[in-house]
Formats: C-alpha cells, structure tokens, sequence
C-alpha cells in the first residue's frame, strides 16, 4: 500500500516527544489524543511514534479511500461510552448498580419536580427526564448522600456555569511543573475538560502540595468533579489534574450578592482562591 512521504517537519509529536520530553495539541481531527497522552510518563512517551501525528482524520480516510480501504471509511466514529452500544444507558448501568430513588429539584425554588432512580444515571449539563414536564430541565448538580438531582429550566442556567475548581496534585507531561508557575507561583495558559471543546484561557495557582487552582477567564458550563482538567500553553499539552473540588456556581454568586446588596448596601462579596 502505498503511502504519503511525510517530512520530520510534519511530525510535531513524534519529533516534540522525543526531543523535548512534552507533548503537542493534536492536529485537527486528532485533537482527542492529547487527552490520552497527559496522564503518561516520560519514560512511556520517550519510546513513543506516532505515525499519523502529522495527518488529520479527513486525510487519513483519503488515504483508505484511494487504496480500497472500504471498510476503514464505512467505520462509525466511536461516540460516548462505545462498549455501551445502541443499548438503553439507563437500563444498561441499572445492570450493575441497584436503583436509588431520589428527586429532581428545582435550584432555583427547592420545589420537588418529580423522581428518578439514581443520581449517578445523570452527568452534570445533560437534559434530565422529568415526567409531565413539556419544558427541558437540565442537570446542575447532585447530592449523592440525599440521593436528589437539582436542575434549572434552561440550558445556559447560570446554575450550570462556574469560574474556580480545583485539581488534584498535577502530573506533568514534563515531571516538573513550568518554571514560570514554580516562581510566580501563578500562570496563564488554557484548559479543557472535555473532548474537543474549545481551550478555555485561565490562571493556575500553585499549592504547596502540588495540586492547582484553576480560575478561567469565563465562566464554565458544566464543570463535574472526577473529570480531568488537561493543561496547554500555545500548542504544549502541559499535564493533567483530577478536578477535586468546584468554586460556587454563577448563579449562588448572583444570590449571593442579592442578598449582600440587600442586607448591606454599597459592599460586595469577594471571592478568591485559597490555598
């Protein structure tokens, strides 16, 4: 079969990885590998080539296509959980874990909406199934110990958005964490949390037990805990860390100021990461 030449230059991760110990935002169309490669160590990504690192999806099918690959370009692309299959998610995890009822709530006026049969069938920003309910509700947060489910009534609900989380200790696609960062003890760069959306601009923190805090310049829909913040600067994917804890959502700051303003007029709560 024959194959495209594709110079060195073409190959910013195999020659970034090898050279420089750090890795690169994948090309478009491969951005998920990054993704996958910042929890990695130094010792794994200095024996790594990536043959298709400089090619993009769409080249890689013309690729199949002018050799009869027919098979390659009929391929589905592989879409939330792929193991799970065009099966019923809900009916699937309900296998394995037993039903917790609990009940949806309104966040903005604590009013009960209706039940469901586990917090953890529902993922922070998805559309929830309320019966009776013609209007979309969406998912804002969970209370796993009491088992509710809180929502909000529109898809862009400030209830959905924040500025500040925390992450466990970082790895470093590099072991060591940048050097502006170890002496400013802050930077700027950009994160992501998700597969192929968008980096968002942000300042990490630097604790002294090497986890960060992460403020974005903007406010983030549907931050979760568990999910991994993956850190860049410029095209550099610097690493990753476990996001362990969430700052207030956009709309308890907005409660909170009304009550502030109402109780003492003139003053303004200030929020700022601590350590």
């Amino acid at each position: 079969m024959l194959l495209p030449q594709v110079t060195m230059q073409e190959l910013p991760w195999k020659m970034k990885k090898s050279f420089s110990r750090s890795t690169l935002r994948g090309q478009k169309g491969f951005s998920e590998i990054d993704l996958k490669l910042e929890m990695v160590s130094q010792e794994a990504l200095r024996r790594t080539i990536f043959p298709l690192g400089g090619l993009t999806k769409d080249f890689v099918k013309k690729i199949a296509a002018e050799n009869r690959l027919h098979h390659v370009l009929q391929k589905k692309e592989s879409m939330g959980i792929c193991f799970v299959g065009k099966r019923n998610f809900e009916n699937f995890i309900l296998q394995y874990l037993q039903p917790r009822p609990g009940k949806f709530i309104s966040v903005e006026d604590n009013k009960v909406l209706g039940t469901h049969q586990g917090w953890f069938l529902y993922t922070l920003g998805q559309r929830a199934k309320i019966g009776g309910l013609k209007e979309p509700w969406y998912v804002v947060e969970k209370d796993g110990a009491q088992g509710d489910v809180f929502v909000a009534p529109r898809t862009d609900h400030p209830a959905l958005y924040r500025e500040l989380l925390r992450t466990s200790r970082v790895h470093w696609v590099a072991e060591e964490p940048p050097a502006t960062l170890v002496r400013d003890k802050m930077m700027e760069c950009h994160f992501r949390f998700r597969h192929q959306m968008a980096l968002v601009p942000c300042v990490l923190t630097l604790n002294q037990d090497g986890t960060v805090w992460v403020t974005a310049v903007t406010a983030v829909r549907a931050l979760a805990l568990g999910q991994f913040a993956v850190f860049y600067k410029g095209d550099e994917c610097l690493g990753s860390g476990k996001i362990l804890r969430l700052g207030p959502s956009a709309h308890t700051l907005q409660k909170s100021k009304s009550k502030a303003a109402a109780e003492c007029p003139g003053d303004s709560p200030s929020l700022s990461p601590a350590h």
